[in-house]
């Protein structure tokens, strides 16, 4: 089978790996933490549930397991918002 250019899984994959580096740049303050943690979660979970949504039972039940990972995907971005304005990573 071609492998698709713009695979979805993959792209969700590549993008908890790079949210997993920017992870590991935050400082351990409570803060830090906290962004940390928050973040690791949102960021990989779209990948998880996205495979989860491939054995779904209904078009329902596959609509569901996507709406959460959008939900995922449009919270992650709120945490780099906070990494960034506060700033909790230095250049």
């Amino acid at each position: 089978m071609e492998k698709r250019k713009f695979d979805l899984e993959d792209r969700l994959i590549d993008f908890a790996i790079r949210i997993s580096e920017v992870a590991k740049s935050l400082p351990n303050t409570p803060l830090g933490k906290q962004i940390n943690g928050q973040m690791v979660r949102s960021g990989t979970s779209p990948a998880l549930n996205y495979g989860e949504a491939q054995s779904s039972e209904s078009t329902k039940d596959f609509i569901h397991k996507i709406k959460i990972v959008l939900k995922e995907l449009r919270e992650t971005p709120v945490s780099l918002k906070i990494i960034i304005r506060k700033p909790l990573i230095y250049t």
